[in-house]
């Protein structure tokens, strides 16, 4: 009986990993030119970063990146399959080939990034994981929080910060973990803890969803490093290329003052990095298996990175996040891209 409960086992791991390589196969860019779409790995809902309204309609800073990452290839930023994942079965998803790409608030981490088949390509947003509690509470610090009672979703980098964070300032707390970020939520608001955490600009996407917002408060305190970014499977380097240099086109847009906008007035600059920006000179889409114009794809369709920040989670938006550490690099802030030639 355990041999065959382990024969079970291995093939169970077995036929994940085949349905991921199929998935591969070919290559992923010509799996996802031969299905006509992106199938996009995304949150089940986040506000500012990857939620569908009642129409169907997916916005948010993630869903901006897959959209980008589809105008590349077809020139249509709407040829996306949104697959909405839990935090617990994210990976799992993006292993078995159900997802081409994992853009979803995901931490890049060293495990994460060794052990489990993935490559992270880049960092869409710099994160960090703090609290929210109640004004009554009467705290004003999460070093106040000895003995109280913080909710948070398992299967995520949280449950981790929290243990660290309380053994090394020697408080007590009692952690109440939920499965889902709706459930979370829902519990803090219910009175079931004192505090609520996950990352800081979950924070203050959730507390839109609060029955009474204003009666809350985001704690100054950011305990962890969290890098977000995409995520792509092991083992195709060229569709981790694309992945990753569409972000650092957005990039390159925003410094270069390319815009939706202007973007067709810019294939006229005689600015060089322009110019190789927008596939007027150089040959740098189709080194990568895009057309030369695969930079006003992105831009014309979905804008530059500045642009798709201020949209979904910055002052423009009901988030009002600042760009902070998410600003470029010329600007105070950690976003950098490398350049194009």
């Amino acid at each position: 009986m355990k041999k065959t409960i382990a024969s079970i086992a291995l093939g169970v791991v077995a036929a994940v990993a085949a349905t991921g390589a199929s998935a591969q196969g070919q290559g992923t860019l010509a799996a996802v030119k031969a299905r006509g779409q992106l199938a996009c790995g995304a949150n089940t809902g986040l506000a500012g970063f990857g939620v569908p309204d009642a129409q169907g309609n997916w916005t948010g800073l993630d869903v901006d990146a897959c959209r980008a990452i589809a105008a590349a290839i077809f020139d249509d930023p709407t040829k996306v399959r949104f697959v909405p994942l839990s935090a617990k079965d994210r990976f799992t998803a993006l292993q078995s080939g159900e997802a081409d790409v994992l853009i979803r608030n995901t931490t890049w981490t060293m495990s994460r990034d060794t052990t489990l088949g993935l490559n992270f390509v880049g960092v869409n947003y710099y994160d960090g994981q703090g609290f929210m509690v109640r004004k009554k509470l009467g705290v004003s610090s999460a070093l106040e929080l000895n003995g109280a009672s913080v909710c948070t979703q398992q299967g995520t980098t949280t449950e981790l910060n929290l243990a660290d964070f309380f053994r090394a300032n020697k408080l007590k707390y009692e952690v109440v973990a939920f499965a889902s970020a709706d459930e979370t939520v829902k519990a803090y608001d219910a009175g079931r803890c004192d505090a609520f955490t996950t990352d800081a600009s979950g924070l203050y996407a959730e507390r839109l969803k609060l029955a009474n917002a204003d009666e809350h408060i985001v704690l100054p305190e950011i305990i962890s490093k969290e890098p977000l970014g995409a995520s792509v499977r092991h083992g195709d380097d060229q569709w981790f290329d694309i992945v990753k240099w569409v972000h650092f086109a957005m990039l390159n847009a925003e410094e270069l003052g390319v815009t939706k906008a202007n973007v067709n007035d810019m294939l006229k600059s005689d600015n060089p990095e322009i110019k190789r920006l927008l596939g007027v000179e150089g040959n740098f889409g189709e080194s990568i298996g895009l057309t030369k114009d695969w930079v006003v794809r992105i831009v014309k369709h979905v804008g530059n990175y500045g642009e798709s920040f201020e949209r979904n989670v910055g002052e423009g938006s009901r988030l009002k996040i600042k760009r902070g550490q998410n600003a470029l690099w010329s600007k105070g802030g950690l976003q950098y891209a490398p350049p194009i030639r």
